[in-house]
């Protein structure tokens, strides 16, 4: 039986971690337009080619134990122990010291190899930079964990924002130093990737932190004297087997994760090697590669709202399969396909539509702007696959999404090596569209089996078709006038461009807004059956007159 006020806590935890999640990825997100405004393309495209791989070697190196920690710690405060979760915490850390030294030391000392991997020499000394992050972020995380075991959020919502603002604040000051001395493009992404070291450290010093003042307090309560001594020692006996428990528990965690780094380090380990086979020479496909990434930031920020809304679905779909209710959930599974779909294509159409003023306004010139118009068309993929994810999640079905993403990455690569070759970065861009597209089709083609629904996409589509056009039509429409009235007035390039596109981007919306509610696309009963934000977002639409 619970707790008095268990229910509440975990609720404003998840609420507290939620909005340290979406400010925490938003910084993480923004920091690559002034590093590509200060650094250039070359300098963008290193980063972008070393990110991701950095990225898979810290969840290799995590191997799951944040999570594994946080449920083990979970059941011992259930039972009202301490001893075994301290247990939990000092063998875990132990190897996460471990492997974060073995790892670091491995892309330290390996880095040439790395490079000579992805066909590119420049990223070295990025690589070397990036893995000093290894000396920190695992224990880090595997602390994080353990408070999150005890449904304490703070500790965690805290140090990702202290993270995150070191590591932004870091970069930023190497890349002003860096380039007022006229250092190479190597030198300098490897002072951008030095962030993620500081990041790391300022991360640890905010949980050693919580660590001291949790374990002061235990010593203060007498709590851990509450287990006795043969307790103790036989907790302290099983040590090895409970290392073996973690890793059972953790190593399908991280497959996972690793499922969803391997989609973008497919890039990594094509892209370098193709553009520079293609006759750009190293320094040019590290410029190329830059140039390819100026969508991302953009989209990513879409991708970000649809992760954290997903993660409401996932407690809603739990509750009616718990039911038994097979008609909730398909409807539920139905609408929530629906929406995603449509606000990704809203957003991508969007983008597609602003992506030169966009392009001006984030890097200063025009340069890949059609890249980005295809770019923009994996915002409406991503969506639907993380929202079929969630779904899938929801009705326990947890190891078929990071398979799917494994295929997508597959396909991703394929898809590469026939068409980079061929249409350069725009290949792909459009490779990139394809395999997001095929992660969410595997999904929603499971999900439709588990969940019993019948997906109906040809009926009804001539509403959601034309209020996507009105949305095209408005947004390069008040694009266009904006353009046209500021550029008369003699203001300058980037602010113009930026005042199109917020333009653009709000006659887009509002078009949108509008055209949904008028062609009842979506009925006050579906908008109340979204989890958490329906009702009250009905409740305001109502006042609006918005609502019948």
């Amino acid at each position: 039986m619970k707790e008095p006020g268990t229910s509440s806590k975990i609720l404003q935890g998840a609420f507290v971690l939620g909005i340290a999640m979406v400010l925490s990825k938003l910084i993480g997100t923004l920091q690559k337009i002034p590093l590509q405004n200060m650094g250039g393309d070359a300098v963008f495209g290193i980063y972008n080619t070393v990110y991701p791989l950095y990225t898979l070697i810290i969840t290799v190196a995590l191997a799951g134990f944040p999570s594994a920690i946080a449920k083990f710690v979970a059941e011992d405060a259930a039972l009202g122990g301490h001893a075994r979760s301290r247990q939990v915490i000092r063998i875990a850390s132990a190897a996460l010291i471990c492997s974060g030294v073995f790892f670091g030391a491995a892309v330290y000392f390996g880095a040439p190899f790395i490079g000579m991997l992805i066909g590119n020499q420049s990223v070295v000394p990025a690589l070397r930079a990036s893995s000093l992050a290894l000396l920190f972020v695992p224990l880090m995380t595997g602390l994080r964990g353990f408070f999150q075991g005890y449904q304490n959020m703070m500790p965690t919502a805290v140090s990702q924002i202290a993270e995150q603002s070191a590591r932004v604040a870091v970069m930023i000051v190497l890349l002003v130093y860096l380039t007022s001395a006229g250092a190479s493009a190597e030198t300098i992404a490897a002072g951008a990737l030095l962030g993620s070291a500081a990041g790391g450290a300022a991360g640890l010093l905010v949980m050693g932190g919580y660590w001291r003042g949790y374990a002061r307090k235990g010593k203060h309560s007498g709590g851990a004297q509450a287990e006795t001594h043969a307790k103790k020692e036989r907790l302290r006996r099983s040590g090895g087997r409970l290392l073996l428990d973690l890793l059972k528990y953790a190593l399908p965690v991280c497959l996972g994760a690793l499922a969803i780094s391997l989609v973008n380090l497919a890039d990594t380990f094509t892209m370098p090697r193709l553009l520079k086979s293609g006759g750009a020479g190293e320094a040019g496909a590290m410029i190329q590669f830059g140039i390819y990434n100026r969508g991302m930031p953009v989209v990513q920020l879409v991708t970000m709202l649809a992760t954290s809304l997903s993660v409401l679905f996932i407690p809603a779909l739990a509750e009616a399969k718990a039911t038994g209710d097979k008609r909730l959930i398909a409807e539920r599974c139905r609408l929530s396909l629906r929406w995603f779909w449509l606000v990704g294509m809203a957003a991508s159409i969007g983008i597609a539509v602003l992506a030169g003023p966009i392009n001006v306004a984030l890097y200063e010139d025009g340069t890949g702007t059609g890249v980005i118009r295809w770019i923009a068309f994996t915002a409406a993929g991503s969506a639907l696959s993380i929202i079929s994810a969630a779904l899938l999640q929801g009705l326990g079905v947890v190891k078929a999404p990071a398979l799917h993403l494994l295929a997508a990455a597959a396909a991703k690569t394929l898809l590469n090596l026939l068409l980079v070759p061929q249409l350069g970065i725009s290949g792909a861009a459009i490779a990139s569209v394809a395999a997001h597209f095929l992660a969410a089709a595997l999904n929603i083609a499971l999900l439709a089996r588990t969940a019993g629904l019948r997906i109906r996409a040809g009926r009804a589509s001539a509403k959601p078709a034309a209020i996507l056009a009105g949305l095209a039509l408005a947004a390069g429409a008040a694009m266009l006038a904006a353009d046209a009235l500021l550029s008369a007035l003699g203001l300058h390039a980037r602010l113009t461009a930026a005042a199109a596109s917020l333009a653009g981007a709000a006659a887009g919306g509002a078009v949108f807004l509008v055209g949904a509610v008028q062609t009842r696309l979506l009925s006050e009963q579906e908008l109340r059956m979204v989890p958490k934000v329906g009702a009250p977002l009905a409740g305001l639409l109502r006042k609006l007159r918005l609502l019948a």
